[in-house]
């Protein structure tokens, strides 16, 4: 019947529905709205490092997405992802980990297991692994990341530079150099290809790059390179950006190492200038500054000024990350370190004892920094002839490099060279000169024959010769060391005039005055040229010097070496 057709009005119905849908639909809209903002302004305040107040944002971004789109939907995904990277900057990474990892399920279920995003997720994963020194879980991530990156981009996209870049600083952080440096070139070329030779992450490439030659001693292939990465930086970000700063810190650093502290002071206040403007006086980045800053002028013997700084940053770590966090950690252990430098064990032993605790809980206790928290702890208590107590620490974190980094790594050299010295003190000569011999080997096939550290083992093993009467096996290997250290240093290095210093001991022992005396005083002429005329190992130099003045009865030469001694310790112990 016609009139019963009237029954479907469909397009009535469907305006009846429209009406009800329009608030709901409104309200979806809201929700997004609500959920992308609480999404940026967690990340203003992650960029400002403000990680504290982010989270809450995070947080609330989360509840929001889930409650707007599901628990499953991609977009929780990011948040999941979000709160993950914030938790990670905190170090609570016991925190991000379940979240990293549902934020990678719901990727791969949602949008399969090639997608990009998934990427995303393995690559921030293995990044996590890769801070808490679980390369071997981090590893795996990595690989699968890059071909995904590869088969859906292709293998000159930029996404695919970052990829090799992050896997290469794995590489890198487990001493495996030869790994490393092909993927980091290919990340550069790449950039370079896709990007432009003057794009910000063609500089970040550079950097990288340049700091694994610096890592390496190859000091003169990583200038160039931070230099064109830091003019890079400038002409793109500006002269005030963070990333300026952070590549006049790294330039810093490499002047630093050389000995170039003329050059590296500058620097160094540049960086922390731009970064105090440009991220505010409280920033985590701004601790970092301030920690390098004072590790210059620890090594020029400028404690007073050190400490000022030291306490600054490690104020501002824990107010920015709290007290647990493992940046907070390495500050107490700078501190330390200075008090350990001037000799002051007593306040030295609480602020090492709590950095290791805070990195065993922060890291884990088979964590490479627990190693170094361990070995600086040892090396204070080996000064104090506190040799029962050193060992076992000298051996547990032995047994971490080892573990966590393998036989191989430059940092179980240190540690093997740390307990030859432990047992050189204690006149256990048969037990330290294979340990030293391993550091040896280890550095010269993981850094190359001519690398500084090189340099150190050989002067190690040449002292426990010297300590054994061996003068003629000392000889030889004072001797290379200085050769190394005058080549990769530069003359005038203050690691030169230990050279200088130690051969001088050796001739001096052995009665050869004449061969000594230009030693000893080229030793103090750097010393105090680069180091500053009241440093410590201007002290060494002059007790040393008027040693052999008095043996070789020239008291009145003697004399006036003595009183300048003394009086730089009277001075140093007021400080």
């Amino acid at each position: 019947m016609p009139s019963g057709r009237k029954l479907a009005l469909i397009p009535a119905a469907a305006v009846g529905v429209g009406i009800i849908l329009i608030p709901l639909l409104k309200q979806l809209f809201t929700r997004r709205r609500t959920w992308e903002e609480l999404d940026a302004q967690a990340e203003a305040l992650y960029r400002q490092g403000k990680y504290a107040e982010a989270v809450p944002k995070a947080l609330e971004a989360l509840r929001v997405a889930e409650a707007t789109f599901g628990s499953e939907h991609v977009n929780v995904a990011t948040s999941l992802n979000n709160l993950a990277q914030l938790y990670h900057a905190q170090g609570k990474y016991a925190e991000a980990e379940p979240l990293y990892k549902r934020s990678l399920a719901i990727r791969e279920k949602a949008l399969g297991p090639e997608h990009p995003d998934v990427a995303t997720s393995l690559n921030n994963l293995a990044e996590l692994y890769r801070a808490q020194g679980k390369y071997a879980e981090a590893e795996p991530l990595f690989k699968r990341s890059l071909p995904m990156w590869e088969k859906a981009l292709g293998p000159e996209h930029p996404h695919v530079a970052t990829s090799l870049n992050n896997l290469a600083l794995l590489y890198y952080a487990q001493g495996k150099y030869a790994e490393a440096e092909p993927l980091l070139k290919r990340s550069l070329v790449i950039r370079e290809r896709a990007l432009g030779q003057e794009h910000p992450d063609v500089a970040a490439s550079l950097n990288n790059l340049a700091g694994l030659y610096r890592e390496q001693g190859k000091y003169a292939e990583a200038e160039p390179l931070y230099k064109r990465s830091l003019a890079i930086r400038e002409k793109a970000l500006g002269p005030e950006h963070p990333d300026v700063a952070a590549s006049l810190n790294n330039l810093a650093e490499l002047y630093r190492e050389q000995g170039k502290y003329a050059e590296a002071a500058p620097l160094y206040k540049r960086s922390l200038a731009i970064k105090e403007r440009a991220l505010g006086q409280e920033h985590p980045d701004v601790a970092a500054s301030l920690n390098n800053l004072a590790g210059l002028y620890r090594e020029q013997g400028k404690y007073a000024e050190a400490e000022s700084l030291l306490k600054r940053a490690l104020a501002i770590k824990e107010k920015a990350l709290g007290p647990e966090h493992a940046a907070v950690a390495t500050s107490l252990n700078s501190l330390a370190m200075l008090y350990y430098a001037q000799g002051k064990y007593t306040e030295a032993e609480p602020l090492y004892k709590r950095s290791l605790a805070v990195r065993e809980k922060a890291l884990g206790p088979e964590h490479p920094d627990v190693a170094q928290s361990l070995n600086n702890l040892a090396g204070l208590h080996d000064s104090q002839g506190k040799y029962a107590q050193a060992e076992p620490l000298y051996r547990r974190s032995l047994a971490i490099c080892e573990k966590a980094l393998g036989p191989e790594h430059p940092d179980v050299a240190i540690s093997l060279n740390n307990l030859a010295e432990l047992y050189r003190a204690q006149g256990k000569y048969a037990e330290a000169e294979p340990l030293y011999k391993r550091s040896l080997a280890i550095w010269e096939k993981a850094l190359g024959p001519e690398h500084p550290n090189v340099a150190i083992s050989l002067n190690n093993l040449a002292g426990l010769y010297h300590h054994q009467g061996k003068y003629a096996e000392a000889e030889p290997l004072f001797k290379r060391s200085l050769a190394i250290r005058e080549k990769g240093l530069g003359p005038e290095h203050p690691d030169v005039a230990v050279s200088l210093n130690n051969l001088a001991w050796l001739y001096y022992a052995q009665g050869k005055y004449a061969e000594a005396e230009p030693l000893y005083k080229r030793s103090l002429a750097i010393a105090e040229k680069a180091l500053g005329p009241d440093h410590p190992n201007v002290v060494q130099s002059l007790e040393d010097y008027a040693a052999l003045l008095r043996q070789t009865h020239r008291e009145a030469e003697a004399e006036p070496m003595e009183a300048r001694a003394k009086a730089i310790r009277a001075k140093k112990a007021v400080q």
